[in-house]
């Protein structure tokens, strides 16, 4: 099972991702990511043996806990690039209010999760929403015109739980299904 523990978005904001993707959609070199998989993740587990699965959600458990978290709201807004505007290789929709939440959220994820055995992430975690990756050069000054030009907001909504959630790549792309959700 290829697993990561996420927070989902609500089709409000999943059009409003496609709002934006619009005018990017025939782009050479970027590939757009389906808005209706529109969520943060807030930590990737990778492939794991399916008899892993209740040691993972009661580390996930123990996390919510001590992420001592409740329901929060999110405002998803702005967009960016990874790793930096002179070499593109994500575009992204940024989280504003809710981001400390989330932070809090990962950090008490990374604790608990490489507690039994999952590795560490190796860069810093800005809470985002992947919207598209770019292959080639060949769409970087449209990319960069949008992320430097005015910047969108794409809906508030309130995060009351998060996801364990399995992703099975396909031709067409990534199909995610929820294994367990934990209320916050």
């Amino acid at each position: 099972m290829r697993l990561f523990v996420s927070i989902d978005f609500p089709d409000a904001v999943a059009d409003a991702i496609a709002d934006v993707q619009a005018p990017l959609r025939d782009l050479a070199g970027l590939t757009l990511v389906s808005p209706e998989r529109a969520h943060v993740t807030l930590k990737f587990l990778g492939d794991v043996d399916a008899e892993r699965v209740p040691e993972i959600e009661e580390a996930i458990e123990t996390a919510v806990d001590a992420g001592g978290l409740g329901p929060f709201e999110t405002t998803v807004a702005g967009l960016g690039v990874f790793p930096n505007l002179d070499y593109i290789s994500v575009v992204w929709a940024g989280v504003e209010e809710g981001a400390d939440e989330m932070t809090r959220l990962h950090e008490a994820l990374e604790r608990e999760l490489t507690a039994i055995g999952f590795d560490p992430e190796d860069h810093d975690f800005t809470p985002h929403v992947t919207i598209g990756r770019l292959k080639d050069a060949r769409g970087k000054e449209t990319v960069v015109e949008a992320v430097t030009g005015d910047q969108p907001t794409f809906g508030t909504f309130r995060v009351d739980e998060i996801r364990l959630t399995e992703s099975t790549l396909t031709r067409e792309g990534p199909e995610y299904e929820t294994v367990t959700r934990f209320d916050l």
